[in-house]
């Protein structure tokens, strides 16, 4: 395949079908070439075709797939943020319930104060009432004597 070789000079000029000798060795194998070279082109263009849709339908496989992967994904995505929603919801109710159990807690100390305080003032009167008796008693002893 050097320059100036005769094959190189003999590919080099393919002469066409009107050139070539009627039912001679020369118009069949030019005939030949250009069968086969019809055939390679339909050839090329029916792998590329067949590429072509291997392609379209990789790419749809691979989307259908994208999509039932993304599909359970999103599901979960959106109960995770309903379960986010309902936790908030439960956290202001249990801060709303400790609230409410503080100011009964303190309603209540402030009631057992009341209470004591009302049975100290009860004590408190008895001895006083012991003590006017007691006094009322005496002064009533001295008038008698």
């Amino acid at each position: 395949m050097y320059p100036g070789t005769p094959i190189t000079a003999a590919r080099a000029r393919v002469p066409s079908s009107s050139e070539a000798e009627p039912g001679g060795l020369e118009a069949s194998l030019l005939e030949l070439f250009h069968d086969h070279q019809n055939s390679s082109l339909r050839l090329r263009e029916l792998t590329e075709n067949s590429k072509k849709e291997a392609i379209r339908k990789a790419s749809r496989v691979s989307d259908l797939l994208v999509d039932a992967v993304n599909g359970g994904v999103q599901e979960c995505f959106i109960i995770e943020k309903r379960i986010e929603l309902e936790i908030r919801v439960l956290a202001a109710s249990i801060a709303r319930f400790m609230k409410q159990t503080d100011q009964w807690l303190t309603a209540t100390h402030a009631i057992n104060t009341a209470v004591k305080e009302i049975g100290d003032f009860e004590n408190w009167m008895k001895t006083m009432e012991f003590d006017c008796k007691s006094i009322n008693a005496a002064i009533h002893n001295i008038h008698q004597d």
